[in-house]
């Protein structure tokens, strides 16, 4: 660390720019008891007048007033004022009680290169002084050395605490800084991690309307197709297709209202939406898709938690999305649910355009399945089958459950084949 200007304010200066008061009091109260009361009583050496030790002794505590502010400054005028101490007394006047209060402010305000200035003059003095009273009164040695070691402790102890003060509050400020740079840290990653929040919640919301959206437009776009050709053959039926069309339309809706009401927040709203669909609404879903899908079960259902249910619903869903989307009018599809104690598996496969289709479907969809499967530690398989026709397989694991129960009406009812999607 550089050496500090002479005229640089001292480190704490910029705390205590309203320090002048309690500096000048200080001073002013040295002065009265170390200066004017001495001068009042008498009390002065032979070597010269009184007032020029009453004037050597202003010298050396007036400086005070600077001590927290120009702490450098006050050092150098006290040391000119302990020379005219010398020069005008020979013995150590009550002023010299500013020593230790000059070092330890000079200790405690500057850096440690600057202070070492300190400790050099006050040494100096410790030495010259008594050496001059000795030299002057005809001390003995053995009192010499005594007093040349108490001026010494005079200097070098407040030298060491103010040292030490200043280190302490330097490692005070280094921890609330520390700690200030810990919270801003950890707010930072609070916000992170809420924009991360926030951008899965998008991305789920996203997932949960295109598997809503597509597959309910899928299934009434077939069905309307299926029906204009059907209502020309046999006019009976199309209101059995319109009535599903209407149901499919229904039934997006209740999804889309429940979404907008997890958006919104609003408990007694929630309550009045549907629940998420699970594994006992896979089979009305199949059903609605009409007969060139059908459905097949192998095990108990087990019971799982609401998300596995979701899940599998989804990619179900999403599987069926894009075979009718994407298979040709007259490709049929087969889904097989396998149920285990510790899994799930879904398998769908259908023997439409598979690879020669226009799009196979590598877009939102697969992805979305893909990161719910991923979410739930499962994993999936989809692409297009060797023998024509694609293929999607997922495999959903599940946590450790007791007990399983029967899924019923799981079979399509057959319906007449609408002209054109032999």
């Amino acid at each position: 660390m550089n050496a500090r200007p002479w005229l640089s304010p001292g480190l704490s200066f910029a705390d205590r720019r309203d320090g002048w008061v309690g500096d000048v009091a200080l001073a002013g109260l040295l002065l009265a008891l170390a200066a004017l009361f001495p001068y009042l009583i008498g009390f002065r050496y032979l070597i010269s007048p009184i007032e020029l030790q009453l004037l050597a002794s202003i010298m050396m505590i007036a400086p005070l007033a600077l001590r927290s502010h120009y702490p450098q400054v006050m050092l150098l005028l006290s040391a000119l004022g302990g020379v005219a101490h010398m020069l005008v007394a020979n013995g150590p006047l009550p002023c010299l009680v500013v020593v230790p209060v000059v070092v330890y402010s000079v200790a405690r305000e500057v850096d440690a290169v600057s202070a070492r200035s300190a400790v050099l003059i006050g040494v100096l003095g410790a030495f010259a002084g008594p050496v001059h009273w000795y030299l002057s009164n005809g001390w003995e040695l053995n009192f010499l050395v005594v007093v040349v070691l108490v001026c010494l402790g005079m200097v070098l102890t407040p030298y060491v605490i103010g040292r030490r003060l200043q280190e302490s509050a330097k490692a005070k400020d280094a921890a609330e800084r520390l700690e200030h740079e810990r919270v801003q840290t950890l707010l930072a990653e609070r916000d992170q991690r809420a924009r991360m929040a926030e951008i899965n919640a998008r991305q789920q919301i996203a997932r949960e309307l295109h598997d809503i959206v597509a597959h309910s437009v899928s299934v009434m776009v077939v069905q309307a197709e299926g029906g204009r050709a059907l209502a020309a053959k046999k006019p009976e039926k199309a209101a059995e297709v319109l009535e599903t069309i209407a149901g499919t339309g229904r039934e997006a809706l209740v999804e889309m209202r429940r979404i907008v009401g997890v958006l919104r927040n609003t408990p007694e709203e929630e309550s009045t939406y549907a629940p998420m669909p699970g594994l006992a609404d896979i089979p009305e879903m199949v059903q609605r898709t009409g007969d060139r899908v059908t459905l097949r079960i192998k095990g108990h259902e087990p019971a799982c938690g609401p998300a596995t249910q979701l899940t599998v619903y989804r990619i179900a869903q999403e599987a069926l999305t894009n075979f009718l989307r994407h298979a040709g009018p007259r490709a049929r599809a087969e889904i097989e649910l396998g149920f285990d104690a510790d899994r799930i598996t879904v398998l769908v496969t259908d023997d439409g355009l598979g690879s020669a289709a226009q799009s196979d479907g590598m877009g939102n969809g697969l992805k979305g399945m893909l990161e719910r499967v991923s979410a739930m530690g499962g994993t999936l398989e989809a692409g297009p089958r060797d023998e024509g026709g694609f293929r999607v397989h997922a495999v959903v694991p599940l946590a450790a459950t007791g007990g399983h129960r029967r899924l019923g009406a799981i079979t399509p009812t057959p319906r007449e084949q609408p002209k054109g999607q032999q």
